[in-house]
């Protein structure tokens, strides 16, 4: 199996928008903050969620297109480098236009976390600090609400997450909160001291 580092390697060979891998980053820590929650492989997920969107920055797919662009494109690479079946097809089911349904933990779990994980990084960065080390479940709650903040945000795919997941929104909010502020460094999200 390939390591994390050849993942990365990857992952920066076809990604070069800091912003598209620091999202890598976030939902790679709440995909194996799950794994370890749940008792299985956190190398595995880890490798799913990294390499999620490692395809999109060349192939974005705007017309969604179920078997070209991104995620297909990106599955025929990973295939050709060895990574497990069980890892592309994860990849392959965030993506509903895709046609490939979610059936495992893994495949549920990295789609509850994606759409998540841009949205914490959204609320982080309002705050004075730009940290999200200072971001709490409830103010998350009240943006969902508020349509005009990080409008590409699905709050349906957010809120659908949690229950493919069966945990409730505040809980699943808290999890991926917790899992990247234990990352915040690496997100450029552990922000600075507001200014008195």
């Amino acid at each position: 199996m390939p390591s994390r580092e050849d993942a990365w390697d990857l992952l920066c060979e076809y990604t070069q928008n800091e912003s598209l891998r620091k999202h890598a980053l976030a939902v790679e820590a709440c995909v194996r903050h799950y794994a370890r929650r749940f008792g299985e492989d956190d190398h595995l997920w880890g490798l799913a969620a990294l390499l999620h969107d490692f395809d999109y920055e060349r192939w974005p797919n705007a017309e969604r297109h179920p078997t070209e662009g991104h995620p297909s494109a990106g599955a025929v690479i990973l295939r050709e480098r060895g990574y497990p079946e069980e890892v592309i097809r994860a990849i392959a089911s965030h993506a509903d236009y895709t046609g490939v349904s979610r059936e495992t933990r893994l495949e549920h779990t990295l789609f509850a976390s994606d759409e998540l994980a841009g949205f914490l990084t959204a609320c982080a960065l309002i705050k004075p600090s730009k940290s999200i080390l200072d971001v709490e479940v409830d103010s998350v709650k009240r943006k969902m609400k508020d349509k005009a903040f990080a409008r590409g945000v699905s709050r349906q795919d957010v809120i659908q997450g949690a229950a493919e997941l069966n945990v409730p929104l505040e809980e699943h909010i808290a999890n991926c909160l917790d899992a990247m502020k234990s990352v915040a460094d690496a997100l450029g999200l552990k922000g600075h001291a507001a200014s008195a």
